[in-house]
């Protein structure tokens, strides 16, 4: 099975002041610990992403041989914006907690070229920190569980990743290892973080997850839900290939790449 490069997901400056009062004061949009994010916060974030990566007003130009150019990216969303800033805030908060630290450190002119946006764009600059920061959790591979593996599946098969003719032993054979037990790792050192910290997100942006391992066309493999269970208040970065039948899984190699 083919892995092919590590993608990511960009976040925001944190705007954080102290906690107060209950998990559902008007104008927050998550709560993490003792910190919060407002609505403003989230608000500064997408206009200096607007504001600095002005959508383009011209028809784009036929690309080579008369075929269609490739649409230009587009830019995040609020979701997406408060999704990774959640993530960063508890990324750092557990790694000052657990003695984490970076095994790599990732640029911000990296970031943009990733992301294909402005690099003086707070979102980009946030990008960096957050890869920065997860590229110290110690994510020791783990086997999946059954119920893991049975998600995984269900995700590839919902997606169209996965042939209807593969059955769920030979997908699983496929799909079981060192990238997908390195997620699983990762997934339970957030999981628990999110679950310490009392993560609380604004119904407004739930459901909030982040995913940690995809599939090609950017389906969910693995992702780590960025609020604590049953909370009322309040990616890729990497990605396997389809599933393939046994008949063509020999000719596929395994290479794999790092977000720097």
């Amino acid at each position: 099975m083919r892995a092919r490069r590590l993608v990511a997901v960009a976040s925001v400056a944190l705007g954080l002041v102290a906690l107060s009062g209950c998990r559902a004061e008007p104008g927050v949009a998550a709560y993490i610990g003792d910190q919060r994010i407002t609505e403003g916060d989230v608000t500064a974030a997408m206009n200096d992403l607007r504001t600095k990566n002005p959508t383009p007003t011209a028809a784009p130009q036929p690309g080579v041989g008369g075929q269609p150019a490739a649409p230009a990216p587009q830019l995040p969303g609020l979701t997406d914006v408060v999704q990774v800033m959640v993530l960063t805030n508890v990324c750092e908060q557990t790694s000052a907690d657990k003695g984490y630290q970076p095994r790599s450190q990732v640029t911000v002119e990296q970031a943009a070229q990733q992301l294909g946006l402005n690099p003086e764009t707070g979102y980009v600059r946030e990008m960096a920190k957050l890869f920065t920061c997860l590229s110290g959790l110690p994510a020791e591979p783990v086997e999946p569980t059954e119920q893991e593996m049975a998600d995984v599946i269900a995700a590839g098969r919902a997606g169209g990743n996965i042939p209807g003719e593969v059955s769920d032993a030979d997908a699983a054979r496929q799909l079981d290892g060192e990238q997908l037990r390195g997620a699983l790792a990762t997934k339970r050192i957030l999981a628990e973080a999110v679950e310490r910290y009392d993560v609380t997100v604004s119904p407004r942006y739930r459901p909030l997850e982040f995913p940690l391992l995809s599939f090609s066309g950017d389906v969910s493999a693995v992702s780590v839900p960025l609020s604590k269970p049953g909370s009322v208040a309040v990616t890729d970065i990497s990605t396997p290939s389809p599933v393939h039948s046994d008949s063509d899984s020999d000719s596929h190699s395994h290479d794999e790449g790092t977000a720097n």
